[in-house]
This record gives structure tokens, sequence and C-alpha cells, in this order.
């Protein structure tokens, strides 16, 4: 494993949720022990502090987009953020905050590999599509909308400038899906968007799925950001995010895809996001995100290779 320099943000993003408390996410992320975890795994880590962000109150939507001046002020100050990490060199940690904050992290990520003449791909593990905008969403929560902002979609203009770097459609992969507005589902699949839903983990696995992912990005030369929603997770282990869905991915899967993304080495940026304290259980879902994280950044009880022999010596014995 090559050591990482990494940078954590905390990301108190909260009012693009429906539900107050995402704010506390970030202090649980570093109560829970994320510094410490990365560090034992021997990455250079620095933590940023919280961001800060004003709220911009002379742009206008069209449509429902609630408390829209404040997730523009922290969009910008996200993307700025970073860009700026990843051009010093740094793999930059979002601790969340609900899951707008994706708004920006994606956008300053999409601006940097603009830079350096590589693509973007974007692996989304939530529950959700998030591909509402101001003219279709229902609610008006913005955290329902990152994925339609950072692919460019109408309805968001004067948030970023108009010729901001945009992620390819094509080059997000959703995993984990289970609830889709009538809407996006005509969205998703008219814009190419890759799509594994809870059926496809069922079917054929996380395994098959994350090769399938991982070989693409690796094809394009792409960088890769990660963004992990609490509920991607299933609420009996996760229970801690004001938009719990049933059915989601177990401890095993969620280990899985992180373990296979240490290997791959693919990944430049991530995001922890729609962690909400207030609704958890004395921290479990702080504690399994920090575990979640440390796989991706290399924790592991054997390493592949040494997995590998003992399944040929028990082959050989049997």
């Amino acid at each position: 494993m090559i050591a990482q320099r990494i940078t954590l943000v905390g990301a108190p993003v909260e009012l693009g949720a429906g539900l107050p408390g995402c704010a506390m996410g970030p202090a649980a992320l570093r109560i829970a022990g994320l510094k410490a975890a990365l560090v034992a795994l021997g990455h250079d880590v620095e933590d940023y502090g919280d961001a800060v962000a004003t709220p911009v109150g002379n742009i206008s939507l069209r449509g429902a987009a609630r408390n829209a001046e404040n997730v523009i002020g922290w969009t910008r100050i996200l993307e700025e953020a970073a860009h700026h990490i990843l051009k010093n060199g740094r793999l930059p940690v979002f601790m969340g905050g609900d899951h707008a904050l994706a708004m920006g992290t994606v956008a300053g990520a999409a601006r940097h590999a603009h830079d350096e003449g590589r693509p973007l791909c974007v692996l989304w593990l939530d529950a959700h599509a998030d591909f509402n905008t101001p003219m279709t969403s229902e609610s008006g929560n913005m955290h329902g909308m990152p994925v339609a902002f950072y692919c460019g979609e109408p309805g968001f203009e004067g948030i970023l400038p108009a010729e901001r770097p945009i992620v390819d459609p094509g080059n997000v992969f959703m995993v984990g899906i289970r609830s889709v507005d009538a809407v996006e589902r005509e969205l998703l699949a008219a814009r190419g968007i890759h799509v594994f839903d809870m059926r496809a983990v069922d079917e054929f696995g996380v395994a098959a799925i994350m090769q399938r992912i991982l070989a693409q990005v690796g094809r394009l030369n792409a960088m890769l950001h990660v963004s992990l929603d609490v509920d991607f997770l299933d609420p009996s282990i996760a229970p801690g995010v004001g938009t719990t869905v049933s059915g989601g991915a177990n401890l095993r899967e969620a280990h899985l895809i992180m373990e296979m993304l240490c290997e791959s080495g693919l990944t430049t940026s991530m995001d922890l996001g729609e962690l909400n304290p207030f609704l958890d259980d004395r921290g479990r879902s702080a504690r399994l995100l920090v575990d979640l994280a440390a796989s991706l950044f290399g924790r592991s009880v054997l390493d592949k290779a040494a997995s590998l022999c003992v399944m040929q010596g028990f082959q050989n014995v049997a």
C-alpha cells in the first residue's frame, strides 16, 4: 500500500436536507477517530478544520430550492477547497454534512481533472439517485440535487461559472440505489448514467459490479471521486441518517467495495455524507464510516495474496 497525503475537511452542511443535525457530522467523525485511524495506516493526514460558508443572496433559482442561498455558499467554498487541495497533490476527504456538499466537492474535483487533462469518474454510493433539479424536485431539498448539478443539468445557472467543467453522465456509477423519483428515472436513462440498484447487487454481487466499474475508470485513465452517503448502508447497521431506506448494503458488501477501491489505487477524492449524529445510536454510524474509510485506505485482516494462499491451501487439502 502506498502512503497517501490526505486532507480532512469538515463540511457542516445541513440546510440541504429536510432534517437538522448533519452539521454535527464532522465533529462525530473526529470523535470516532477518523484521523487516528488513517495515521495508524501510515498516511500523512492533516485536518483542515471545518470550512466556513457565507450565504449568497444574489441568485434566484427557478423552481423549488429550499435554503438555496446557504447551499450556494457551501457549493462555492467546497468547490474551491477541493480544487486547491487536489492541485497541491493531496487527497481530500470531506466530512459531512448533508449530501448537498457534493455539489461543491465534485465540481472542484472536476475542475482539477480538467486542468490535468483527465476525465473525472464518480462512484455514487447512495440509496438515492440525487438527480433532481429545482424544476423537478417535489421537496425542494437540495441534498437531492448534487448529481444533476455536477452533470450540468439546467436550473442551476449562476451558482458557479457557466464554463465550469462538468462530469460526463456516462462517467457516473451509482451503486445501492433503491429510491428514485419518477422524473429522476427518466433523466437517468436519458443521460446514460450507470445505475446498479440493490437488485443488481443481489443478482450479480458487489465484486462483479466493482470490477466492471474499476476497469472502466482504469481504461479512461480517470480520476475517481467516491461519494459515500450513510443511507447507502442498511439502517440496521447505520441508523444515523435522516433518509433511511430499508434493504441497503450490509457490512461485508460495504467493506468489500472499500477494499476493492484500495486495491485499485484509483481513488483521488472522497465524501462521507449525510451523517446525522442526532439520529444515531451511540455513535454506531460514525464509527462504521471511520471503519469503511480505513478499509479504503488500507486496513485489512489479511492482504489479498495471503488470503489467496489460504484458499489455495484449503483447496489442496480438499
